[in-house]
């Protein structure tokens, strides 16, 4: 009796579950990698106020720290790697902090001066960066210390802060490099696609969402 219940279970799982021999589309996106950044030492960064991102005043492209990741701009696509020299991979977004960086802060930094306020901003070695970042956003610490070292500094009220996001999200969007790696992603969503097994399909399908959560969970979101 137990032998026969057991293969009709197995009958009704064999009818049900559809064996996976279906073709799926399986898009694959790739950009070329910025060139290097030679460093004679390892970086020397400061801290933005009213954020928790570092940036490399020594050196003239967009090189941030945040959230445990460094992070490049170049010809409109964003790249990220655990390490400020190597390892670097494209990311397939805009990072979520972006749109919290005052874009005229080289001259702020310049003129030791933020909105009308003196900025006695600190140069933190990347060791120390390293080993205390996390803390220093858990606890909140560059509020609590002088706030981020701007005299007699408010931060602004939230719903500033956002329309500020909201402005400066427009202007990224106009930018040309911007507009044209959009363009060039367009292009290759519509090249000739690579065609997986249904089941392959599915397994890198759930790869990726595991990836993906993972890193929705680093970045905070």
């Amino acid at each position: 009796m137990k032998k026969l219940l057991f293969g009709t279970m197995l009958l009704a799982l064999v009818i049900v579950v559809p064996i996976p021999t279906m073709a799926q589309v399986d898009i694959r996106i790739s950009f070329p990698l910025p060139p290097p950044i030679v460093f004679a030492a390892p970086p020397e960064l400061i801290v933005l106020p009213d954020t928790y991102v570092y940036v490399a005043p020594d050196i003239d492209v967009d090189f941030y720290f945040w959230n445990g990741w460094w992070w490049r701009f170049w010809e409109g696509r964003w790249y990220r790697s655990h390490y400020y020299n190597r390892g670097w991979g494209y990311y397939n977004n805009v990072p979520s902090f972006y749109f919290d960086v005052d874009p005229g802060w080289r001259g702020y930094y310049r003129d030791h001066h933020w909105y009308g306020h003196r900025w006695n901003y600190e140069r933190i070695p990347n060791q120390r960066l390293q080993q205390n970042w996390r803390s220093w956003h858990n606890d909140r610490h560059w509020e609590r210390r002088g706030t981020w070292g701007v005299q007699s500094y408010k931060p602004r009220p939230q719903q500033q802060r956002q329309e500020l996001r909201h402005q400066r999200q427009q202007q990224y969007q106009q930018r040309p490099e911007v507009q044209q790696h959009q363009q060039q992603r367009q292009q290759q969503q519509r090249q000739p696609q690579v065609q997986k097994p249904q089941g392959q399909q599915r397994n890198a399908r759930e790869n990726h969402n595991t990836h993906s959560l993972k890193e929705n969970l680093k970045e905070g979101r």
